[in-house]
């Protein structure tokens, strides 16, 4: 993962143009004008053996032969010798190439192949990057650097955009020509052989010329790095994406009900927003998205509160309340035009969003403000002839009320009021309401309420859109397009949570024998089966601490009878077989059996039912187990399947025998914590079933939870599970339990966490450390679930080690750097936590007495650390057991050469400390106003 050599693609001051011409219409030519007419400021070196000079310019014969070493060089000549034009200019120094030639791998032949391997291999040695190939090119306007053969040059702006399409590119440029939208880059990828969409990502999550990333996704191919480089780039700027090819779910014939159930577009879609990113899924989407979000500067997890004070469910279920409060705010509409907001609710609803219900109080203050006949709820009317102080009136009633989460407001044209007027009224009010609010995270006062606006029309609507764009209100020209903005939002502000999400303190005590699975799993495949018999299934479940219904197989009817007189009636009866993947489909499975005589004459009538149905398939016997009483239960799944690109993707819904015809799922990437967990279910039909209704008891949704991430804890250990079904998973007011279950099974060379897309917990850096008194501790990676308990140990720390370490700036954490501390990418940064060894060490509620944060920045050789100790705990050597413990850690990361730090100068005891273990100490700093020395060490060969 890294961004190495961007500046020389990015910011270039020199450029060669290899096959640059003079043929009208040509790439070449084409090309050489646009850089030409960019104003690029440095030396532009055009290279063709047929041309001494093209526009004036001095054209060179060969690479060999350029005066000055061009940071970029684009190529655009033909497919065969680009590996050597690469080689050369690799050779030279050159760092940073787009190569523009068609005719590599995307031409799906051997020879494209083998040229695009043989320039990867030209470049790697050097570090040289690439772009391409088969792309347009790279457009970055605020460098002057148009090199692409595009036909319009974007305008200069904040957006940056990275499409894998060419010709979306093109059309995009169209698009934006009229409608005065800017880009600081504008990125064709081509093949991405080289750069990819994660490289990208990670060069434009810190550049400050960018407040937005745009993408334009076919495919993504290192899928790992997509989603670390993704979920670092959407904590800092919004990061929308179009996908394409939605409709090509995956068709793979699926022994599972999970793997009919989960297609490869799904699996984008829950990938999308497990990394924080917003999807739409049209060129017009795209850009109305940009506009709302990029006027929208209160969409941090604080904006998330009133929402959550609101969620009725009671917090011993472990579940928030209806739909998480994340994606289900409240609109208010305020109009002086009755049809245009009906057609605005019907979109509402249709796309599950919903009105607000306004309260007693709100209406009692808007029929104070309003003429008699408003129409009296939501939308408010507030009838044809309205002026800027009644829609002001009206929106002070309504933004003050607190089932208010946003509010719309829109206007027809009339003859009796001014559009401008009343625009400026409307702007008035919402500048109150934000100067109002209080900037503090941790405050209790509202954030200000969002304000979406639809001013019909076109010529008299002109001036009051330029008038809400003036004041970074997002302004719309219908209501459809207002509403589908207030979606967008609910959604970026949904997944923005669940990035920021602090999961509340839990023990990971749970069962989990992984010896016992894997004994299970190597027999079954020691014996050619791909598939784990219905018992063996039920016992992997139990060796993670899922509740199973007690289940024995047999071989005969006689037995069948037998083992039903032990276990106790009424019992189920169902078929055992590996060739059948749903025994209901072929009568295998047979319920409330009350005596030997019905369970004998149920699996005889089975036998015959396979023979006559299933001819080929082979019967092994039956499997007998106890009834498990399901009255006021509910029939759910919970299942995996391993996508071709992202791996295990687990699944939650309604389940039983139609569970295909529901078709009520959500979809998750494991590793799951519990609101991860949570998340899932909120976003399935059946949870509002699951909460409770008319004597209906709530079911134990913890004991759903901890399924669920049980489950995730055992396909993340265990490679060999392929496919896993639960179904029913039934639930009730006392917990679940699972009734069925398949698994099933696929070698694999690979680990069970190597076949994530993010990054499991590393447990197996976890070490115990004895402090100086004797004590133990113990040194690990630190979980989502500890994020209150390092908001302790900061509180533990007295002024002077706040000032020591903290310069004063952090004396409370808020939730939003407490879960950048805690939800960590344990593939690019690092934070080990030190906690008192015993019976909780793995409990993520314990006391933490210092943790140690280290970041490798993309692109950089060095990795930057900062180590706190709570200030009763120093003098045990936790400071010194941290940072051995990190030099360790960074040592076998080959990118990392460097461990650096700063200090205080006053800080002796860390300064000692380093110092004894091999650090230097030089290179002052100075930040801001406090001087800062700089503690390095090389991470070769350690030894500490």
């Amino acid at each position: 993962m890294t961004i190495r050599n961007f500046e020389k693609m990015f910011a270039p001051k020199s450029l060669a143009l290899i096959g640059a011409g003079e043929r009208p219409h040509s790439v070449g030519q084409v090309l050489m004008q646009n850089v030409l007419q960019s104003g690029f400021a440095g030396p532009v070196m055009p290279v063709n053996p047929k041309h001494s000079s093209l526009g004036g310019i001095t054209c060179y014969p060969d690479v060999k032969s350029l005066p000055v070493i061009p940071d970029l060089a684009v190529l655009c000549i033909g497919a065969e010798h680009v590996p050597q034009a690469i080689a050369d200019l690799a050779e030279r120094g050159t760092r940073a190439a787009v190569v523009i030639s068609a005719g590599f791998a995307e031409a799906g032949t051997p020879e494209g192949k083998k040229l695009e391997q043989e320039l990867l291999a030209a470049a790697k040695p050097h570090n040289m990057r690439i772009i391409g190939p088969n792309c347009v090119g790279i457009m970055v306007p605020g460098a002057k650097l148009n090199a692409s053969f595009a036909h319009i040059p974007p305008s200069p702006g904040s957006l940056a955009f990275v499409s894998q399409s060419g010709a979306l590119c093109t059309a995009i440029l169209d698009y934006v020509a009229e409608r005065d939208i800017g880009f600081s880059h504008f990125v064709s990828l081509g093949n991405s052989c080289d750069v990819d969409f994660g490289d990208m990502l990670d060069y434009l999550a810190g550049d400050a010329e960018t407040s937005a990333v745009l993408l334009y996704i076919e495919a993504v191919t290192q899928v790992r790095k997509f989603m670390s480089a993704a979920r670092a780039a959407a904590r800092n700027k919004p990061v929308i994406v179009i996908k394409s090819g939605r409709n090509k779910a995956g068709a793979k014939a699926a022994a599972s009900h999970t793997g009919a159930l989960i297609g490869s577009d799904a699996v984008y879609d829950v990938a999308f927003k497990r990394a924080g990113m917003l999807r739409v899924y049209d060129t017009e989407e795209l850009f109305d998205a940009v506009e709302t979000l990029a006027r929208i500067t209160y969409l941090g997890p604080q904006a998330l509160s009133r929402a959550r004070e609101r969620e009725a469910t009671p917090p011993a279920s472990g579940v928030a309340g209806e739909g998480s409060g994340l994606n289900q705010d409240s609109l208010v509409i305020v109009t002086n035009g009755g049809g245009p907001a009906v057609l605005a609710t019907d979109y509402l609803v249709g796309q599950g969003g919903k009105l607000a219900e306004l309260s007693p109080e709100t209406i009692g203050k808007l029929n104070a403000v309003l003429p008699p006949t408003w129409s009296h709820g939501n939308p408010v009317d507030i009838i044809g002839d309205a002026d800027g102080k009644r829609y002001a009136d009206a929106l002070n009633a309504v933004m003050q009320a607190p089932e208010t989460d946003a509010v719309f407001v829109m206007k027809c044209p009339t003859a009796v009021s001014d559009n401008a007027e009343v625009a400026k009224e409307v702007i008035r009010i919402q500048g109150q309401e934000k100067s109002s609010s209080s900037p503090n995270p941790e405050s209790r006062i509202p954030t200000p309420k969002l304000m979406l606006t639809c001013w019909l029309g076109e010529a008299t609507a002109k001036e009051s859109r330029h008038l809400f764009a003036q004041a970074d209100i997002p302004s719309y020209e219908t209501p459809e397009k207002a509403v589908r903005a207030f979606l967008h939002i609910n959604e970026y502000r949904h997944n923005q949570a669940v990035l920021m999400e602090v999961p509340p303190a839990v023990c990971r005590d749970f069962r989990r024998d992984k010896e016992r699975v894997a004994a299970i799993i190597a027999k079954a495949m020691g014996e050619g089966r791909d598939e784990l018999f219905e018992n063996e299934a039920k016992e992997v479940l139990a060796a993670y601490g899922i509740p199973v219904v007690k289940t024995v197989s047999v071989a005969t009817p006689e037995e069948a009878a037998q083992v039903a007189e032990r276990i106790g009636y009424p019992v189920a009866l169902k078929i055992l077989s590996p060739d059948i993947s749903h025994k209901s489909d072929v009568g295998g499975v047979i319920l409330s059996l009350e005596n030997a005589g019905a369970v004998k004459q149920a699996a005889q009538s089975m036998t015959q039912n396979v023979a006559k149905l299933r001819p080929s398939a082979k019967l092994q016997g039956f499997t007998v187990q106890h009834m498990v009483a399901t009255r006021d239960g509910y029939e759910l799944i919970v299942g995996v399947s391993c996508d071709c690109q992202f791996g295990p993707v687990m699944m939650f819904g309604e389940g039983g025998v139609a569970v295909e015809v529901l078709d009520d799922k959500a979809l998750g990437l494991p590793p799951l914590n519990s609101l991860l967990a949570q998340d899932m279910i909120r976003n399935t039909r059946v949870y509002k079933r699951l909460r409770g209704f008319r004597d209906r008891k709530p079911v134990n949704m913890d004991a759903i939870v901890n399924a669920l991430v049980q489950v995730s804890q055992l396909v993340m250990d265990i490679a060999g599970i392929a496919e896993l079904d639960i179904n029913p998973l039934v639930a009730d007011s006392q917990g679940a339990i699972a009734l069925d279950a398949r698994i099933k099974l696929a070698a694999s060379t690979i680990t069970g966490r190597q076949r994530l897309v993010i990054s499991a917990y590393p447990e197996e850096l976890e070490e115990k450390y004895t402090l100086r008194d004797g004590r133990e501790a113990i040194l690990r990676p630190v979980r989502p679930e500890d994020g209150l308990s390092l908001k302790d140990m900061i509180a533990h720390l007295t002024p002077h080690d706040l000032y020591q370490r903290f310069r004063g700036e952090y004396p409370v954490l808020a939730q939003a750097q407490i879960a950048r501390l805690t939800q960590i990418d344990y593939d690019r940064d690092m934070v080990f936590v030190a906690m008192p060894a015993g019976e909780d060490a793995d409990c993520a509620a314990g006391e933490i007495y210092g943790c140690l944060l280290c970041t490798i920045h993309p692109g950089s050789v060095g990795a930057e650390f900062t180590v706190v100790v709570r200030s009763d705990m120093k003098g045990l050597g936790l400071g010194r057991g941290l940072t051995s413990k990190i030099l360790r850690y960074v040592s076998g990361i080959p990118q990392v050469t460097s461990l650096y730090g700063y200090a205080l100068p006053g800080n002796t005891s860390l300064i000692d400390m380093v110092k004894d273990l091999g650090f230097s100490i030089g290179e002052i700093t100075e930040n801001g106003n406090v001087v800062m020395l700089r503690v390095s060490k090389t991470v070769h060969s350690l030894s500490c």
